[in-house]
């Protein structure tokens, strides 16, 4: 390894080089607006077409994954030459829908050093300095393999990461790290809370308004869950606190129930988000609601209640003092001059699949802004220096041809016996 090179690579890397920047633009150009944000939303099956004939025209092999019809995810592996660790780059195809025409559509746009477009910053220039840097750490060669998840339906229900890794554990693959480039201003996430959305199904008795003593009234017994998760809410703000994360929350963020002002209300159902920290399984998240309805229910006679699990979610934490995090910072550290900053993010990613399949992971990703605003933007020298930063990682995680050649060079020959 050569400390003086940005990110680790040599001549051979940028031979021939794509500048990622102009990579992306082609990828803002394709419309992936997801189907299930809007209705007769573009999908992913032609950004998903581009970016597999751009690997495929490098070496990589390419599968494409579409257990969803018309809703593809690309997997792209590099091999190496053996002995060394294999990286998962993973990252989303998807996007919500455009903005602004000008500023947050599909005609990208370069003005004052900011990539403009739908998805530039969230996270098509995130892709493409995924793409290129593969490429690069391809063509100096690695002794671990190199796997590309470009995956579809982040904006979501993440069908496409569960898909990739699911494909990758049918084939035996054993991924010994990924980074997952959505947009961290430059920073590494190391940290996020995972998440689960409920619904408390309360059941009543119907009766006429002027005789509610004839009725069960669902309404009435939902305030009384509504008290009771207010205590939960109350004990999760005085309990243990993540340095990164604060602490774990608890709302109810909508309520619908009753027919009509003259009925006593038969139903009523709770929608209810959980934010909890790492350390706590979504099983056991699961099992604190239960308990809580529960408690309701044992003190209120005619209390009819069920919780259903809408979605659940893993949390996240990396390992900053593992090789993974190190590969990454230290690359960071080598391009930029300076320790790469880490912090927790309060928004849910991919990332929790990752780790809860057993693969530590960490976030890195272009600066910007604009994510889901009618204007998006990325700031172009980030762009660049995130595909030197995961090129330098890619070669540190999985160890670079060269790099066990001079090794072998180096060894004392062995004598003779």
């Amino acid at each position: 390894m050569d400390p003086a090179r940005p990110g680790h690579g040599d001549e051979r890397a940028h031979a021939g080089d794509v500048d990622p920047v102009d990579l992306a633009v082609e990828l803002i150009r394709i419309d992936s607006t997801n189907p299930d944000l809007v209705a007769g939303g573009a999908g992913e099956a032609a950004v998903a077409a581009h970016a597999a004939a751009w690997l495929r025209a490098r070496g990589f092999r390419v599968r494409v994954l579409e257990g969803t019809p018309g809703r593809p995810t690309v997997l792209a592996t590099a091999r190496g030459t053996g002995g060394g660790r294999t990286i998962l780059l993973d990252g989303h195809l998807d996007t919500v829908p455009p903005g602004d025409p000008v500023r947050g559509g599909t005609a990208p746009v370069v003005e004052d050093r900011r990539l403009l477009g739908r998805g530039a910053f969230d996270m098509k220039a995130g892709l493409a300095a995924m793409m290129v840097a593969a490429d690069r750490a391809r063509r100096i060669g690695t002794r671990g393999d190199v796997v590309l998840a470009l995956v579809a339906d982040e904006e979501f229900a993440s069908i496409g990461t569960e898909e990739a890794l699911r494909a990758l554990a049918a084939d035996g693959t054993v991924v010994d790290g990924a980074v997952i480039s959505e947009p961290s201003q430059s920073e590494a996430i190391v940290a996020h809370r995972g998440f689960g959305w409920y619904e408390v199904r309360l059941r009543g008795r119907a009766a006429h308004g002027s005789m509610p003593e004839q009725g069960v009234d669902a309404i009435a017994h939902a305030g009384l869950v509504l008290r009771e998760l207010d205590a939960l809410a109350g004990r999760l703000a005085d309990g243990p606190r993540h340095p990164l994360l604060g602490t774990g929350a608890v709302r109810v963020s909508r309520i619908h129930g009753g027919s009509d002002a003259a009925t006593v209300a038969d139903a009523c159902v709770l929608t209810v988000e959980r934010r909890f920290l790492p350390g706590q399984s979504t099983a056991e998240v699961e099992a604190e609601l239960r308990a809580a309805l529960s408690a309701v229910a044992a003190r209120t006679p005619g209390m009819a209640a069920e919780l259903v699990v809408l979605v659940a979610r893993a949390a996240f934490e990396a390992d900053i003092e593992g090789p993974l995090a190190r590969a990454v910072l230290d690359s960071g550290a080598r391009v930029t001059g300076a320790p790469v900053p880490h912090r927790g993010e309060p928004f849910w990613t991919d990332a929790g699949l990752v780790q809860e399949a057993g693969i530590p992971c960490i976030l890195l990703g272009v600066t910007g802004g604009g994510a889901h605003a009618d204007e998006e933007w990325a700031e172009v020298d980030s762009v660049r220096r995130l595909a030197d930063v995961l090129e330098g990682a890619i070669l540190d995680f999985c160890g670079s041809v060269g790099d066990a050649e001079a090794e072998a060079e180096a060894a004392p020959p062995v004598a003779a016996g």
